[in-house]
């Protein structure tokens, strides 16, 4: 079992944490390389459905290892760089939806590795930003794009401009986080959306999370045109008759994912 990242399973739900809390769960090289190691074994489990991400501890990932990289040279850096995109790519393309669970901080890179999820759930404590610029750093694991496309230019511009971290409440008020809720409820909470969202037929899912990703920065009539063939295909699948009967049937419908 990995030191730094750990998988469970729980029903079809997959929780994934970062566990190295006396560093706040920094992100160093050897904890992006144990999560794609985890990611491998997610994409290989088609009996999963949903996944959760959380950090052990007090933090969610303080950020990204400063001490690791004090000494690097701009090769290095930029390697560094590649390496968390790479990664963080692939949380963000899983077919499956993903929920961060941010129990502490998120700052720097924890944030962007939350931006990677498909939606954030927050406990109340929790404190969320990109100080960066305080370091003489700019955010280098997706933090210029995937903050704009979740909050707006502008309020992705004071975040990592300022520097200053932002409090749950002002997280949900600007449409950073999904919900935010006491720190016992947050688990229960995040487990019991991640159970609905896998509980859904999986064909459907994949295609509705794969048109809404590219459709996101296409013009109009393209998204459109994305959704029009998705919703044509999915026509051809065993769980839409499942789907479709169990409506009229009044009951619960039983999805193979065929």
């Amino acid at each position: 079992m990995s030191e730094l990242v750990r998988l469970e399973k729980q029903d079809r739900v997959g929780v994934v944490t970062i566990d190295r809390p006396k560093a706040l769960n920094a992100l160093d090289r050897g904890v992006i390389e144990e999560l794609g190691g985890v990611l491998d074994r997610v994409e290989g489990d088609p009996s999963l459905g949903a996944l959760v991400l959380t950090g052990a501890g007090r933090a969610f990932v303080a950020g990204a290892d400063v001490a690791a990289m004090r000494t690097m040279t701009p090769l290095d850096a930029e390697v560094f760089s590649l390496l968390a995109h790479r990664v963080f790519a692939r949380l963000e393309g899983l077919p499956i939806p993903t929920i961060a669970a941010v129990n502490g901080f998120a700052l720097g890179g924890g944030c962007e590795l939350a931006l990677a999820c498909d939606f954030i759930f927050a406990a109340r404590e929790a404190k969320i930003g990109q100080p960066e610029t305080k370091l003489g750093l700019i955010p280098g694991f997706g933090g210029t794009s995937r903050l704009v496309r979740r909050v707006g230019i502008a309020w992705a511009k004071q975040l990592v401009l300022v520097g200053d971290p932002i409090d749950a409440e002002e997280a949900l008020r600007i449409g950073l986080v999904n919900r935010v809720f006491e720190a016992a409820e947050l688990m229960p909470q995040t487990l019991a959306t991640a159970r609905a969202a896998a509980a859904r037929a999986p064909v459907a899912t994949r295609l509705a999370k794969q048109i809404m990703q590219e459709g996101q920065d296409a013009d109009v009539r393209t998204a459109h045109a994305l959704e029009q063939r998705a919703f044509g295909l999915v026509f051809s699948t065993e769980d839409r008759v499942e789907g479709t009967t169990a409506f009229v049937e009044k009951r619960d419908a039983k999805f193979q994912g065929r």
